[in-house]
């Protein structure tokens, strides 16, 4: 546990006309994979006497859609690799029981294609399928396209409208499988074969759909030895048949693969790692695109992302909805996620597409039980920049004191992404304090057209790094309310705690 010492000073100069890129919403996305809790027990529980007769739970879905998720990745991952969609699908009685061989547990199908579209309709979200090419066949591919998106008059259409649903749900977001490679996936493959395959079910799932945009599989993680090569070798290979290049990468303290002792200020500063990532992936999709002489862009989904390094088996002992992978988080997670959320915002020329796995109890901002739930901490600054970040991301200038860190060398004490939005005139700033024990007297300094008002501010704060939420204490860390600093001549000053998350919302006549 830390205290405060000593406050120090910083300014952070905003300019509505200086922009990064437009936001896209898809950053805001989620990820709901045949994993653990995440479906059944999570967003599927029929047996919870709070249940509705569709099986959705009213209060995890209120849940979720505070957090407005703008697209959400199904049903894997790892997952995925060994899914045949044919089980989900027709009378529930009638669907077999499997081995899911990726978190050695014992799949039921009675979530399937047609249940997940009903939940993604509910959330009002952009349905995003991953295909398996793993165990999975390029014709597996383009039949799915064909059962979701083509209006009837053929086997797999007809087949749709006869298990219930006769109009096409029209589906355009579609993975290329998931980390094809890691040795630890089903149907592992090469960059080459990977890529060569990945080719082929693109072009067949075109010829089906022409509207549909795919998504290629990047590294799963930085630390492949692999890394970034393969990313350039299918980049190359495919960059003519696809329309965004997946990344992946998970963060803990200590990393998940390291020995280290526990470094806080390090793990405070992941952001500046999560940087260079989005950087050296972007600079690769650069190479590729004048490798093939292409005059199309390719943008970034980086459709895993999350704190996750406590839980780490992942092995459901051949049970139906294993107890696994239910991460509790901490503060100084939600400050890590925060800063996460702000490399999409300063890198949203390149990142298109985000979703955080996982979304209900495994590695997942809200935790249930048959009786209840509650909210993680990392929950709070998701709902925060998916509320209030749009319009465009902001060029932000911060002068602020830095520290050492073992990782990362000098750090800012100070982590700032802003966004504005000129059709509503809505304007955010989002600061993090990574100290420890000194808080900042941060000046924020409008330097065009300074704001009509100041309408909201939150912080999220405390002095343990480590403090947890739990059912017993559902608010141990939460996000709170505060008064927002008076603004004088374009100018307003806040005193930003140790180990804080702030929120500051403006409003600018709009243009």
């Amino acid at each position: 546990m830390t205290t405060a010492h000593s406050t120090r000073t910083a300014t952070v100069a905003l300019n509505t006309q200086r922009i990064v890129s437009d936001i896209s919403p898809l950053i805001f996305g989620g990820f709901a994979e045949h994993m653990g809790r995440c479906i059944y027990e999570g967003i599927y529980d029929p047996k919870s006497p709070l249940a509705d007769e569709r099986g959705f739970r009213p209060d995890v879905m209120k849940a979720l859609k505070d957090l407005n998720y703008r697209i959400m990745r199904y049903p894997g991952g790892n997952f995925v690799s060994g899914y045949r969609w044919t089980d989900g699908i027709g009378p529930k009685a009638d669907r077999p029981r499997r081995r899911a061989l990726a978190w050695r547990s014992i799949e039921t199908n009675q979530f399937g294609p047609h249940e997940f579209m009903e939940f993604a309709e509910e959330l009002k979200t952009e349905p995003m399928w991953a295909v398996n090419l793993g165990t999975g066949s390029i014709q597996d591919a383009a039949d799915l396209v064909e059962y979701m998106n083509l209006p009837t008059g053929t086997h797999f259409s007809d087949l749709r409208a006869k298990n219930g649903h006769k109009d096409p749900y029209g589906v355009k977001y579609w993975c290329l499988g998931n980390e094809m490679d890691g040795p630890w996936q089903i149907g592992h493959l090469d960059a080459v074969a990977y890529a060569d395959k990945a080719v082929e079910a693109a072009k067949l799932m075109r010829w089906m759909d022409p509207t549909i945009k795919t998504i290629a599989c990047g590294s799963s993680n930085t630390a492949m030895p692999t890394f970034p090569e393969w990313d350039r070798v299918v980049l190359e290979r495919t960059y003519d048949h696809i329309d965004y290049f997946s990344m992946h990468y998970y963060v803990g303290n200590p990393n998940m693969n390291s020995k280290e002792a526990v470094d806080t200020d390090s793990y405070l500063a992941s952001s500046v790692h999560f940087d260079e990532h989005a950087e050296t992936v972007a600079a690769a999709i650069r190479l590729a695109k004048a490798h093939t002489r292409s005059r199309k862009d390719v943008g970034l989904c980086w459709d895993e992302w999350n704190v996750w390094y406590r839980e780490v088996g992942g092995d459901g002992n051949w049970e139906e909805a294993p107890h696994i992978l239910e991460e509790v988080y901490t503060l100084e997670d939600a400050l890590v996620v925060a800063q996460w959320l702000s490399t999409f915002l300063r890198k949203a020329d390149i990142v298109r597409i985000a979703c955080i796995a996982q979304i209900v109890n495994v590695i997942a901002p809200i935790m249930t039980r048959a009786d209840g739930l509650f909210l993680q901490t990392i929950y709070h600054p998701l709902m925060m920049f998916s509320q209030h970040a749009a319009g465009n991301s902001l060029d932000v200038l911060v002068r602020a004191p830095t520290h050492e860190t073992r990782k990362f060398g000098e750090v800012s004490l100070l982590d700032v992404t802003a966004s504005h939005d000129p059709a509503t005139g809505k304007g955010a700033a989002f600061l993090v304090n990574r100290s420890q024990t000194e808080a900042l007297e941060v000046t924020v300094k409008w330097e065009d057209v300074a704001p009509d008002a100041l309408t909201q501010a939150w912080q999220m704060t405390g002095r343990d790094p480590m403090a947890t939420n739990s059912f017993e204490q559902p608010e141990a860390v939460t996000i709170h309310t505060i008064n927002p600093p008076a603004l004088n001549a374009g100018t307003a000053t806040l005193t930003l705690p140790p180990l804080s998350f702030t929120v500051l919302t403006s409003q600018h006549t709009p243009a």
